[in-house]
């Protein structure tokens, strides 16, 4: 037997007239260096892929952050608040699904927290601007302080990030301006922000573990136990050692 297979879902991006797949790096990377994975890139070619055969041939499934959000009319928002990526979408939903059916881990980050919330049928709200410096910088900053922006979050007593990390708040990076509002069925919350968005939350589907946390731990997974965590736990649901 090999190693675990890790699928990351690609965004898709217009370059040069031409439509291309991506992932940005530290995002392989992040599970590369701390899971005894290999990582392996899923297009966002929507119906035109087999989800079915690809959860049958990966062993875990991680959905990404972005710079794109989800279409409001997925879970029956208004509102344009761009940019949107379809393809993502539609590819990460199903996949996501067909994973969970398969019984194998799906775990999300920031955008990806958001796509799990929406396929348990939760909603997602755009934070209003009074909202919004708590959770991202000040526009026209250098990426390395965009991530370096952060937040305290509370674990919920009991849950599994309280029983890994503990009660006491922990200070996690910040980067998005759309949230949960209503947290899907199945879902249970594992920390809070300040203002009371849930920022971690869980399942089990059967054999199947889900974990999603609105922060991004593939910034500084490599040096910062709480984002490492994170990973480990990944690791441990795909049987990597």
């Amino acid at each position: 037997m090999g190693r675990p297979l890790l699928g990351i879902v690609a965004c898709t991006r217009n370059h040069e007239d031409e439509t291309i797949h991506r992932v940005i790096d530290r995002y392989l990377r992040a599970p590369a260096q701390t899971m005894a994975v290999d990582v392996v890139l899923i297009p966002a070619l929507g119906a035109l892929a087999d989800s079915r055969n690809l959860a049958a041939r990966i062993d875990g499934l991680l959905l990404t952050g972005s710079t794109s959000n989800l279409e409001s009319w997925r879970y029956g928002g208004a509102g344009d608040h761009g940019p949107f990526d379809p393809a993502r979408d539609a590819t990460s939903l199903m996949l996501a699904q067909a994973m969970l059916d398969a019984g194998k881990p799906v775990f999300g980050i920031c955008r990806g927290f958001q796509e799990l919330n929406v396929l348990f049928g939760g909603t997602l709200q755009h934070l209003p601007p009074a909202r919004q410096a708590l959770h991202h910088a000040p526009a026209g900053v250098s990426i390395p302080a965009m991530f370096a922006h952060g937040h305290t979050v509370t674990p919920v007593p009991g849950g599994m990030l309280a029983q890994a990390l503990g009660t006491a708040p922990i200070t996690v990076n910040s980067v998005h301006f759309q949230a949960i509002d209503t947290l899907g069925t199945g879902l249970v919350a594992q920390a809070h922000a300040p203002d009371g968005l849930v920022e971690a939350f869980s399942a089990q589907v059967g054999p199947a573990q889900v974990l999603g946390v609105q922060w991004h731990p593939e910034w500084d997974a490599g040096h910062n136990p709480q984002s490492r965590w994170f990973f480990d736990a990944l690791g441990r649901a795909m049987g990597a050692s």
